[in-house]
């Protein structure tokens, strides 16, 4: 004679059963999803820990080749970092410094190329603020106003570069004899930064040789 109990886990037996009659399908939907973004969580992770450690091993043959001035080598190491393994945060630090030593050699056109190329790959706001400033100032040694103001006008910088910007456009508005503009572009620049901060030195040295006390500009 079957006891209460046994009746009572066949009842519940019954009752999963049904449920699972219903739902079984859906569950093992879900589960199998579950898993494949796990697996391709892991899979992803798994290949840009692969992919950072083989570009620091590149980018340590493109140091070496900067520290021993092995330009051809520094240009070959560069192009690969670009090719293989374009978004690690290493090929934009490389691009970057191999703009400013092509700058140095005044290879404008090679340091124009590396700059352009952090840009457009537009992976990191930082990198590309500083991109978009030093190809200001290469526009700049060209001579090229105009191009230089572009970089740099109209942009929405992250946070901490508003300032270099400001006092960029404020180089620029010097150059163009727009000492006007050049007051109110160093006078944002001067805001924006810390007091602690030196560069901000070097701006009231700027404002003052336009006449300008910021201290006192905004004293009725």
């Amino acid at each position: 004679m079957a006891t209460h109990l046994d009746l009572e886990e066949q009842e519940q037996l019954d009752q999963f059963k049904h449920f699972w009659s219903r739902w079984g399908n859906l569950i093992t939907g879900l589960i199998t999803v579950v898993l494949v973004i796990y697996a391709s969580w892991n899979g992803w992770n798994y290949w840009q820990q692969r992919q950072a450690a083989q570009a620091a091993v590149l980018y340590d043959t493109f140091e070496k080749a900067v520290r021993g001035k092995d330009d051809a080598l520094m240009t070959r190491s560069l192009a690969d970092l670009q090719d293989q393994f374009a978004r690690t945060t290493v090929t934009q630090q490389a691009s970057l410094l191999a703009a400013r030593i092509y700058v140095d050699q005044t290879k404008l056109t090679e340091a124009e190329k590396a700059l352009r190329w952090v840009i457009d790959l537009n992976k990191d706001p930082g990198f590309v603020a500083l991109a978009r400033l030093r190809l200001s100032a290469l526009e700049i040694e060209r001579k090229d106003l105009n191009k230089a103001n572009e970089w740099v006008q109209g942009q929405k910088p992250p946070a901490g570069f508003q300032a270099l910007f400001d006092d960029r456009l404020g180089d620029i508005a010097v150059l163009q004899k727009k000492n006007e503009d050049a007051k109110r572009h160093f006078l944002a620049a001067w805001k924006g930064m810390e007091e602690q901060n030196e560069y901000r030195r070097l701006i009231e040295v700027k404002l003052a040789a336009l006449g300008v006390n910021p201290n006192e500009a905004d004293k009725p």
